[in-house]
């Protein structure tokens, strides 16, 4: 198979889709791959490191999209690149469509089959694509939000751990999966006092038995939701739906009357935010004013740390890249049915009722299409 590595352009995305070992599996396995140029300058590997294990170098983004028969990237196509969807092309990436009508639209008009890592399954449940990136994420929404209180960046001026004498921050984090695990954990370790809220009781016993008391745990509902917000300093937001929109947990009204200059951060703002008036920012400018509050909604939160997050994300994802160079994609999905839950769209069908239900398409289970 003919296998491309596309050079993000979403703003301040760093990470690649494939490191140089990647490229050893696939050319060994006997696939061809064309790496665009400076593909993974920003997650320190250059082109050399990659020809060294056996792939081209093609020399513009038209090159590397037309000659292949599966694009790999991290983040989801922007509106310029559209142009090189076709209806013979694969497409393995995060797509996150249901916050995206646009690029849905797009790929169904073009026919494009298109898998997204966000809502492949395991073979015991889970996200597996998704959790490494969510473990990021979740680490660095604690950090952001910590650098965010500071009075420089809008927030009240606090310091997250304090100093003797004085109190730490009140941390609130919304969900316990793969990112609120990883959030409560950064946030306990800068020495704040934190909350987490989940739906799912046994999550919290785990959470409760894992830090022997060190955080408190509730049961979320709209008024414990309203009672954390109104005494946090910080809020991170990480519940998800996988392939569908994130519900709003946190109204307008809540947020006007949490206290001046507290910090809301959305790790959901993929999937269309948690917290009502979010809307995805960027690293370059990050935040904006809520009422009195400041929101954190930088969609691709990992992006700020590529040489971490290309290995950890690359890890994850070989093991199917190989499986859908080795075997094409439909027999890849057919023997694997955790697989098959990532195809969202092909042949001009939506495979994904999540995103069929946030856009008004209908759409058919992915096991019609194999």
């Amino acid at each position: 198979m003919k296998i491309s590595v596309i050079r993000e352009i979403k703003n301040n995305e760093f990470r690649v889709a494939m490191t140089p070992a990647g490229v050893r599996d696939l050319v060994t396995g006997g696939h061809q791959v064309t790496v665009e140029t400076g593909a993974g300058l920003g997650s320190g590997i250059t082109d050399e490191d990659y020809v060294a294990e056996g792939a081209s170098i093609a020399p513009n983004a038209a090159s590397a999209w037309n000659s292949a028969e599966m694009v790999v990237k991290v983040k989801e196509p922007i509106a310029s690149e559209y142009q090189y969807f076709r209806s013979d092309l694969l497409l393995f990436t995060y797509l996150h469509l249901a916050a995206e009508p646009e690029l849905t639209q797009a790929l169904l008009d073009a026919g494009t089959t298109s898998i997204a890592y966000e809502t492949v399954q395991g073979p015991t449940g889970g996200l597996p694509l998704l959790a490494p990136m969510s473990e990021v994420a979740g680490r660095l929404s604690s950090i952001v939000g910590a650098a965010t209180l500071l009075k420089p960046a809008g927030g009240m001026g606090l310091l997250v751990p304090g100093v003797p004498g004085t109190r730490p921050a009140n941390v609130v984090v919304l969900g316990g999966g793969v990112a609120g695990t990883n959030a409560v954990s950064v946030a306990v370790g800068l020495g704040a006092e934190v909350t987490v809220l989940d739906t799912n009781l046994q999550r919290l016993k785990e959470l409760d038995a894992l830090y022997a008391g060190r955080i408190k745990t509730a049961a979320s509902n709209s008024l414990e939701i309203e009672r954390a917000c109104l005494a946090a300093d910080l809020v991170i937001g990480s519940v998800l739906i996988p392939g569908a929109k994130a519900p709003k947990l946190v109204s307008l009204d809540l947020v006007s009357r949490m206290k001046p200059g507290s910090v809301l951060v959305d790790i959901a703002v993929d999937q269309g935010g948690c917290f009502e008036g979010s809307k995805p920012t960027t690293h370059a400018d990050p935040t904006f004013q809520v009422h009195n509050s400041t929101y954190y909604c930088v969609a691709n939160m990992p992006g700020a740390v590529p040489q971490t997050s290309t290995v950890a994300l690359t890890n994850a994802t070989m093991r199917y890249v190989n499986a859908l160079a080795n075997k094409g994609w439909k027999k890849a999905l057919s023997e694997d049915a955790g697989l098959a839950l990532g195809l969202n769209t092909d042949a001009g069908i939506l495979t994904n009722e999540a995103v069929g239900v946030a856009h008004g398409i209908d759409a058919v289970t992915p096991s019609t299409r194999l």
